[in-house]
């Protein structure tokens, strides 16, 4: 079996990456000053948030297994190395997770247990599989049903949610904005839906979750003038999920923050067009942002980022604790790190046929760094 890198190989990699990265943010003053966190004043309420010492308990390290996708759904008679749901999770624990979010139910056909594990059966086989690793799942990028409620699908979330229940989740959502759109009228029907949703799941005994993109901390169009078609075209200078969390219901609807996208919205979204056709400036704090809805921030994405100035976002996905992202000064300001659950996450962890053992190498270099946050 495929053996994760040690802390020094692990170090040098980290180094290795590093060097090999630009180093050009800081060379424009005014575009490092939109992206930089917010200075808090010292002794404010944020800068003394209880619990927030910054330390993340072990029993709460993670890992979203998008980061290790391309292990889970190669064929294990094909690689000397871990393949399928069974054996990544052997050797995430080995590293030493605790935790794991799913990026849905499928491997390699020939991987135990088959191609698909979305049924009441395979979940209890993925459930052996987590117990005999000592994991425990989290949460789930699933299946969402479109609006308005048909039959159909509301069998198949709440199939979705006994799955849930059977994997030991606390929490079931996913990976995608409520609504692409700009509109305050799209983020009203999106506030119907998940209300509606997370109603239901919260009769299963779980919370649902969201996970944000850069553009869902954009600025909601909620402002006249109106356009050829009735839509507003200016703006408050409320952010769309801002306002989501205003006309949600703080008992049914909670948020996955993806620290590495709300950096990018930090970098991206830093002027709105008022009511009176003024240009404001409004530069986005995701730290403040989630001690406005503390409670409803229960599960992050550690992802890093390496400031790029020739790329739109901003920011280079890089392998957690490589890049330029300060998580130390982040999970300090939110606090609660025993209430909070951080899932590593790389969206370039596969290395191909070139690198097939990448995505677990750049999972124990994640872990590393996430244990000495």
């Amino acid at each position: 079996m495929f053996d994760a890198p040690s802390q020094n190989e692990a170090s040098a990699l980290a180094r290795a990456l590093r060097l090999n990265r630009r180093q050009l943010f800081a060379a424009s003053t005014g575009v490092a000053a939109a992206a930089a966190a917010v200075t808090l004043p010292t002794g404010s309420a944020e800068a003394s948030v209880k619990g927030s010492t910054g330390k993340i308990p072990k029993g709460k390290r993670g890992i979203i297994l998008y980061t290790v996708r391309d292990a889970i759904s190669r064929d294990p008679g094909a690689f000397v190395g871990p393949s399928g749901f069974q054996e990544v999770f052997a050797a995430l624990a080995k590293i030493g997770y605790r935790q794991v979010e799913f990026a849905g139910y499928t491997q390699h056909a020939n991987a135990p247990g088959g191609a698909s594990l979305e049924s009441v059966a395979g979940a209890r086989q993925l459930r052996k599989w987590l117990d005999d690793s000592g994991l425990r799942a989290q949460g789930n990028h699933g299946f969402i049903p479109a609006w308005p409620l048909t039959a159909a699908d509301e069998e198949k979330f709440k199939l979705h949610l006994e799955i849930a229940n059977i994997l030991g989740m606390q929490h079931v959502g996913t990976g995608a904005d409520p609504t692409n759109s700009a509109f305050k009228a799209d983020w009203d029907l999106a506030a119907e839906k998940w209300n509606a949703l997370g109603k239901i799941a919260s009769r299963a005994g779980l919370k649902l979750y969201t996970h944000n993109h850069d553009v869902a901390y954009s600025f909601l169009l909620d402002q006249g003038p109106a356009d050829a078609a009735g839509n507003p075209t200016r703006s408050s200078g409320i952010r769309r999920l801002e306002y989501f969390l205003k006309v949600t219901d703080p008992k049914y609807v909670h948020l996955e923050m993806d620290v590495f996208w709300a950096h990018v919205a930090q970098y991206k979204f830093t002027t709105y067009t008022a009511a009176d056709g003024s240009q404001r400036q409004d530069v986005f704090d995701p730290a403040a942002t989630v001690l406005s809805a503390n409670s409803r921030y229960p599960l992050f994405h550690a992802k890093d980022g390496e400031p790029d100035l020739d790329v739109t976002n901003g920011y280079d996905i890089v392998p957690f604790g490589t890049g330029k992202i300060d998580y130390k000064r982040f999970f300090r300001r939110v606090g609660r790190t025993d209430t909070r659950n951080p899932m590593v996450e790389q969206d370039t962890a596969p290395g191909g046929t070139a690198a097939p053992a990448q995505s677990l190498q750049h999972a124990r270099l994640g872990l590393q760094h996430l244990a000495e946050l």
